[in-house]
């Protein structure tokens, strides 16, 4: 048992929930933003305005979606660079067999090939015939005995979750906005579970809205203290740097999670808030504004299959309502009730400085 405790030292194969349900997990999103969701983006404006080239390019970056995903995987695992390269063909087996829940499977058959790929790198004499043909095998051998699958179970608990939601969407408003808004401030991927789940339609909405709450909420609410510097960088980058910040005081996330609440139902029950545009969306919040582009390009592809008619003057209020003001307007004024009570002191939500962080080590 020692030898391969040492062996997986030496091999810098570590098997934790940190460095797969985080590290790696968290690396998948941002391989999924950079092909699927950016490309999507693209894909839009260049129907919006016509420029053929630019539907082009958002066509190509979103077709390299499996082996994106699979490359920043192997990437968070460290992977040597023969492994590394050989997760492009793992990635897009995988995400081509998973069909619709390919990110899970993605996520799965990557791990397991790159670490397998690690075990034999630089062990042999043939090293450049040996590792990426183990990579290869193991990765598209997993993909066709267990990729369908994994899609498939993927595919059907975000059905049930979608189906919930419609039959309850009070309720399943409030618990899916609570969870999604949490998992995006925890070190986790909200962004890469939607992904996972395929969590679109009035789901997805929900999702976007506790997102929102989240990054919103954090940004207005900590404006004392973080100034436009905060403002930007939660509001449009990520709430999860006030992760510190929790640790040291939990109570500072309960205004962006009672607004998210609130704004959960009223995304589902009022103003019917769906995200038809893709599942990765759903878990982004106003990250570079990609929620709401998210749900603008549901709109834009829900028009041009017939499913909607127009945009309405109601879809576009609710859209800022969820996404920004309610958000805003609800969080900070819970957070004015908890910094009275004394629940939040002067200085618990400032961010540290890289400055601060390297006198910190």
């Amino acid at each position: 048992m020692s030898k391969v405790k040492e062996f997986c030292q030496r091999k810098n194969i570590e098997v934790s929930a940190k460095r797969y349900g985080v590290d790696a997990l968290g690396a998948m999103a941002q391989g999924l933003f950079c092909s699927l969701l950016i490309g999507t983006i693209i894909k839009t404006i260049g129907q919006q305005a016509g420029i053929e080239f630019l539907v082009n390019i958002g066509t190509y970056a979103s077709q390299m979606a499996g082996p994106a995903m699979a490359c920043a995987i192997g990437f968070a695992l460290q992977a040597d660079p023969l492994v590394l390269f050989s997760l492009i063909t793992v990635g897009f087996s995988a995400n081509e067999l998973g069909g619709a829940g390919g990110p899970l499977a993605v996520l799965v058959i990557a791990v397991i090939a790159a670490e397998l790929g690690k075990a034999v790198s630089k062990e042999t004499k043939i090293d450049i015939l040996v590792t990426p043909a183990v990579t290869i095998l193991v990765g598209v051998g997993l993909s066709y005995a267990i990729a369908p699958p994994i899609g498939a179970a993927a595919i059907s608990v975000g059905q049930v979750i979608m189906w919930a939601t419609e039959l309850q969407p009070f309720l399943m408003g409030i618990l899916v906005s609570v969870i999604v808004g949490i998992a995006l401030t925890l070190p986790i991927s909200s962004a890469a579970i939607c992904a996972a789940l395929g969590l679109t339609g009035l789901a997805g909405g929900a999702a976007v809205a506790g997102c929102c709450a989240q990054m919103v909420g954090f940004a207005v609410m900590s404006f004392k203290e973080n100034r436009w510097g905060g403002l930007i960088s939660q509001g449009l980058g990520t709430s999860m740097l006030q992760m510190g910040n929790i640790v040291r005081n939990p109570r500072i996330w309960i205004p962006p999670t009672l607004a998210s609440v609130i704004t959960g139902p009223i995304a589902t029950c009022i103003f019917q808030l769906k995200m038809n545009g893709p599942a990765i969306s759903s878990g982004m919040g106003t990250c570079g504004l990609v929620g709401p582009i998210g749900v603008y390009t549901g709109w834009v592809a829900d028009m041009a299959s017939g499913a909607m008619t127009a945009i309405t003057a109601m879809d576009w209020a609710g859209l800022v309502l969820i996404c920004f003001v309610l958000p805003a307007v609800l969080t900070y004024a819970f957070g004015l009730v908890l910094r009275k009570i004394g629940w939040i002191k002067e200085g618990d939500l400032t961010l540290e400085s890289a400055d601060d962080m390297v006198k910190a080590e």
